[in-house]
């Protein structure tokens, strides 16, 4: 599984990375979470607010900061 944050870099993205780390914790999985902080490659996920949570090239969440456990809830569906 491949997590991707969506941002500049900003303390939302930083604190939604920290929650999806949490998350994966709390439901013993393991993934490979990545910070994408270039705009033009933002916009290619058609994401216009960030930050961004996208699993396996799927963007599940964007403008938001995800609680720990609505991240679990995501990643267990």
């Amino acid at each position: 599984m491949i997590i991707k944050i969506l941002g500049t870099g900003c303390k939302n993205c930083v604190t939604l990375k920290e929650n999806t780390e949490i998350a994966l914790k709390e439901i013993g999985m393991e993934a490979e979470i990545t910070k994408v902080t270039d705009f033009k490659d933002i916009m290619a996920y058609g994401v216009m607010s960030t930050p961004a949570l996208v699993i396996d090239e799927k963007v599940v969440s964007y403008g938001k900061v995800l609680k720990p456990k609505e991240i679990a809830n995501i990643l267990k569906s």
